[in-house]
């Protein structure tokens, strides 16, 4: 089956074609790095890292940029307030957006690009628009899209382009522009502001002509997929659409995919509102991240997610099933013959797996046949119908869908030198019936985040996930 995507720009659920055969080009809106991410920035981000993982475990080679916009007028607000440069205030929170990414095990974006290192291409874009005339200057040099040139905008968002722009980051007469539907590209020098002395003039760019920049700057012109948070649809991405065709004369992108609002008690989470929650302040009280992950790719990307202390627990207690799970059946042993229905079973998982993400990357279904298939092995193994190579062959399945989901613990190999050797010391105990010191081990393995619990096939250990 040939995987599926809804395009935000004309409704159609369409097959993935990518304009070079075999490689994706994916392009997403990364953070604005003036303060920590939140979760429901994750959110936004997982999704596309859902959609990456899967793409390349179909076989399909995927480059994927991922923008940091380091200069705007929250950043150049927080950095004057904290007095340092964009560029020290930038580097601090690029730096615990990373470490969040990694906690949650999102994939490294094969380019990250800054804005701020790439202005040279938008003002040659700039400078394209202004030669086609869907640009004009204002008397204090500052450069805006001339949005009645572009008969076609307000396609992706399904407006009137009559109307007002609603949500903009600049105020409608800040800059002296001369309809206050047209848009920023090129805002002229102010005193206390970062500039750039360029061909067009000196000044910084706006929001929106960054990423059309650092996009064409990897992907060319036109490339495959674009996403980003449905918040982001208008007026960022139909600011991108209108200044790239109209500087390049080609289409922009092939497919928009945009992920809904994560909610915190019941509104959207947002800095704006002070409706957040962070990333960072989350791990920092206790939470699993790979609860968190699972709590924040577990639905499927168009629909609205709540966020709550339910929906956490929820997920802590679902990635505790796959923990024991995989405890058992690395522990399993049992002499005698395969399953011949094993194979079979396995095969249809997957299938069942494949055609879930194939059908728009629909999670929810994805993670219904993990459980499905966790289900009936839990039941293989408490009947001990399978042998020890069955065992090994269910948890290598478990583990190739997991270059998906990410959300398995780590392999035994990974365990901390510390903790292999006073389960080597417990395992020991138990054998010389020396329970006291099997209780006592089994403590401090617990105060490692190791659970260890003894069984049929001997001492077998896990991860312990906390939810907070």
């Amino acid at each position: 089956m040939t995987t599926r995507l809804q395009d935000t720009l004309t409704g159609e659920t369409r097959p993935l074609d990518p304009l070079e055969p075999g490689h994706v080009r994916i392009y997403s809106c990364g953070p604005t790095v003036y303060g920590p991410a939140h979760i429901g920035n994750f959110r936004s981000f997982l999704f596309a890292d859902v959609l990456v993982r899967y793409l390349r475990y179909r076989g399909l080679e995927v480059t994927w940029v991922m923008n940091v916009t380091d200069v705007d007028d929250k950043i150049i607000r927080g950095a004057n307030e904290a007095g340092v440069s964009i560029g020290e205030l930038a580097d601090r929170w690029l730096e615990r957006f990373r470490a969040d990414a990694r906690a949650l095990r999102m994939t490294q974006p094969d380019v990250l690009p800054r804005a701020t290192e790439h202005v040279d291409r938008m003002v040659t874009l700039i400078q394209a628009l202004l030669e086609e005339g869907h640009a004009y200057r204002t008397e204090d040099g500052s450069i805006f899209f001339r949005i009645d040139s572009w008969p076609a905008y307000g396609r992706l968002a399904r407006l009137d382009p009559d109307q007002l722009r609603v949500g903009e980051r600049v105020e409608a007469d800040e800059y002296g522009k001369g309809d206050v539907r047209d848009f920023a590209l090129w805002k002229a020098s102010k005193p206390g502001e970062p500039s750039w002395d360029t061909p067009i003039g000196t000044g910084r760019p706006g929001w929106h002509i960054e990423c059309s920049a650092m996009s064409m700057a990897y992907l060319g012109e036109s490339f495959d997929i674009h996403t980003g948070g449905v918040d982001l649809i208008f007026p960022h991405h139909e600011d991108e659409i209108a200044q790239s065709e109209a500087a390049t004369g080609q289409p922009f992108v092939r497919t928009w995919l945009h992920c809904a609002h994560l909610r915190l008690g019941g509104a959207k989470m947002a800095k704006s509102t002070g409706n957040i929650s962070s990333v960072v302040d989350l791990l920092d009280a206790g939470v699993s991240p790979r609860a968190l992950r699972y709590a924040l790719i577990s639905v499927h990307y168009r629909q609205g997610l709540d966020y709550t202390p339910a929906s956490l627990e929820a997920a802590a207690a679902a990635i505790d099933r796959l923990d024991t799970l995989v405890a058992a059946l690395s522990a399993y042993s049992e002499a005698r013959s395969d399953a011949p229905d094993l194979e079979s079973e396995l095969a249809a998982a997957r299938s069942r797996f494949e055609a879930a993400l194939d059908d728009d990357l629909n999670v929810s279904a994805a993670l219904a046949a993990v459980f499905d298939l966790a289900r009936e092995q839990n039941r293989r193994l408490a009947e001990r119908s399978i042998s020890t190579a069955d065992a090994a062959r269910a948890l290598a399945m478990l583990r190739d869908l997991d270059r998906v989901l990410a959300i398995l613990p780590d392999a035994a190999d990974e365990l901390p030198a510390q903790a292999a050797a006073l389960l080597a010391a417990r395992e020991a105990a138990r054998t010389a019936r020396d329970f006291a010191a099997s209780d006592r081990l089994r403590d401090e393995l617990a105060a490692l985040g190791i659970g260890v619990e003894d069984t049929r096939d001997g001492q077998r250990w896990r991860r312990l996930e906390a939810v907070r």
